[in-house]
């Protein structure tokens, strides 16, 4: 394994910046989802609001993915492309936000609902979001990264649900992708001893049934092999001396 980069305290701050950048577009565009609403009205949104804020997609180009963010749904699970789909009451939309800010990334990504949703599918999209901030106290210094990848893995299968093995979180940085990989599966005590100056983009990608996937023509967009919905919530969380530090939160305004 390559080593984990470890941010100096000059480029910390510049994560934050990157972090509420990303998390303030998410928020928006969050805001957008409703009936009738196409998903690349929703991408191009994002390209208008990340020019207003000074930063650019970290995802437009990457590989020759063509879109400013992924737009996954119901049944995609993650890397979907903005285009002609129309979102429908009762569909769940997965929106990626990753931005390039002077030089530095952050990624989140949250699941929407477009309406109400039937019970299953809701279920599902709670309790990802809640194995994520569940996870995240589990990114301390001196912990191994395969307990916080344990706990997603016995978390969703507590559930009745399972995990997607193929696609994963990792390290974020300067670099969309930086060491370590971070599966949403795995054994405690395994794994790199977190430190304090790591970035992570921890990401469970939960299925509501099996947890093959398999890529569309595209080339990009990821779905579930039996047709089920797929939940995915992420976070770019700083390891500390202390608590985690969650990057891409926006500021809660008392």
């Amino acid at each position: 394994m390559s080593q984990i980069p470890i941010k100096t305290s000059a480029e910390i701050e510049k994560m934050r910046a990157s972090g509420r950048a990303a998390a303030t577009i998410l928020a928006r565009l969050s805001g957008l989802v409703q009936p009738g609403f196409t998903t690349g009205e929703i991408d191009a949104k994002a390209a208008e609001w990340m020019a207003e804020l000074g930063c650019r997609s970290a995802f437009l180009g990457y590989r020759n993915f063509p879109g400013q963010t992924c737009l996954s749904v119901n049944e995609e699970v993650v890397h979907g492309i903005g285009g002609s789909r129309r979102l429908e009451y009762g569909d769940i939309i997965k929106i990626d936000v990753g931005v390039v800010l002077n030089g530095w990334i952050g990624d989140t990504a949250t699941t929407v609902f477009c309406g109400v949703v039937n019970p299953e599918t809701e279920r599902l999209c709670l309790a990802t979001k809640r194995i994520l901030d569940s996870a995240i106290p589990y990114a301390v210094a001196g912990r191994r990264l395969g307990d916080l990848s344990h706990h997603i893995e016995s978390e969703a299968l507590r559930e009745g649900f399972s995990v997607v093995r193929e696609f994963v979180g990792h390290g974020v940085g300067r670099r969309l992708h930086e060491e370590p990989q971070i599966p949403n599966y795995g054994r405690r005590g395994s794994g790199p001893k977190l430190k304090p100056g790591m970035t992570l983009a921890i990401e469970p990608m939960i299925n509501l049934g099996e947890e093959g996937v398999r890529i569309l023509e595209d080339g990009w967009t990821v779905v579930t092999s039996d047709g089920k919905p797929s939940a995915h919530f992420e976070h770019t969380v700083l390891i500390t001396e202390n608590e985690p530090e969650v990057l891409t939160c926006l500021p809660t305004l008392v």
